[in-house]
């Protein structure tokens, strides 16, 4: 869900926008509807406009620095192609120009960013394909929507499928935006999550790490008896299940991984009295491991005052110099009172 600030951004939204905000809310809480059954289709060029975001912090355009994050330049994405929007995960490659994608409602999305400097400009050379399934057909048509995660080895790509969650493979080196997703075994405990809370974030640890070859799996608010969210190591060296500690009420929306190997948790929260924030947690990847509760510090917390909206997907990419950049991007529900915005930030590492 996503819940954009009124015009001016110093101040909390009015009544009166915090009812378009239920409307969003509601209407993000409602289940896509299935596409038509169908095959293999080309991609498709797509034009994306951007706006761009010079400043972060809407009550001082001059700061930059926002706890260990210093704030690159942001973009806001429109497009005419109707398939555009419900962007819910990106994974950005080494080279910090092309992505890949994924909407909630079944889409890939991949491009190319421009820079000026280090500052992102634009989106360019576009594509958009539905998603397949192992049969060729749309994975909608299976009923298999809220694509919500992306995870990354090399040219073999992993998408979280949240209403149903099931985790599909797709060899995107080879057959690119056509590639067909096929299921993959997962524990018992994923398919038990709930289906509108459920598999929300997947990352895979490359080799040269301790757990590499794994494929982590967590939920948005898939809860366990003390009310600590559920994770999961798949495959690797030391497969199992732990626990992420949820603290102030905050909720999963995706993890990425350092070079260093630490996850990074991208979370949000809302309230109809203290409104929208977002957060970015680092987890030591030295206390991930089964049946274990992690927790970690906190580099990053937004609320409304900042240029933030329904923050859902986190990517990291090392510059040639060698700063380590994240990229986020909002999922805007498909809805005219919501964005779809790019943002930035290079973050200081000990």
């Amino acid at each position: 869900m996503e819940f954009s600030a009124p015009d001016d951004r110093r101040f909390w939204p009015s009544p009166r926008a915090f009812a378009a905000l239920f409307v969003a809310f509601t209407i993000a809480t409602i289940p896509v509807a299935a596409q038509p059954s169908r095959f293999a289709e080309p991609p498709v060029s797509i034009e994306i406009s951007a706006k761009p975001i010079t400043a972060f912090d809407h009550r001082d355009s001059s700061r930059r620095q926002f706890g260990l994050l210093e704030f690159r330049g942001g973009l806001v994405l429109t497009s005419p192609f109707r398939e555009f929007g419900g962007i819910s995960s990106i994974r950005v490659q080494p080279d910090g120009e092309q992505f890949i994608a994924a909407s909630d409602k079944g889409w890939w999305l991949r491009g190319r960013i421009t820079y000026s400097g280090m500052r992102p400009t634009g989106i360019v050379d576009a594509e958009m394909a539905a998603i397949l399934g192992p049969d060729g057909r749309a994975l909608t048509a299976r009923r298999w929507y809220d694509t919500e995660s992306i995870a990354q080895d090399g040219g073999t790509l992993y998408v979280g499928i949240e209403r149903v969650n099931r985790i599909v493979r797709f060899d995107y080196g080879k057959d690119g935006l056509t590639a067909r997703g096929h299921p993959i075994d997962v524990p018992s405990g994923v398919r038990a999550l709930p289906n509108n809370k459920g598999l929300e974030a997947l990352a895979f640890v490359p080799r040269g790490l301790p757990l590499a070859g794994t494929l982590i799996a967590i939920s948005e608010r898939g809860l366990d008896k003390e009310g600590n969210i559920l994770a999961f190591l798949i495959g690797g060296p030391r497969p199992g299940t732990f626990t992420v500690r949820r603290t102030a009420d905050f909720d999963i929306s995706d993890a990425t991984l350092l070079p260093t190997g630490d996850l990074l948790l991208l979370e949000r929260k809302f309230s109809w009295t203290s409104g929208l924030f977002v957060r970015i947690r680092r987890i030591p990847q030295a206390e991930i491991r089964a049946g274990v509760i992690v927790d970690g510090p906190i580099l990053f917390e937004a609320d409304l005052g900042f240029e933030i909206d329904n923050m859902e997907g986190l990517s990291v990419h090392r510059t040639a110099s060698g700063e380590t950049v994240l990229t986020l991007i909002s999922d805007d529900n498909f809805s005219p009172l919501q964005r779809t915005i790019l943002l930035q930030f290079t973050l200081a590492l000990p």
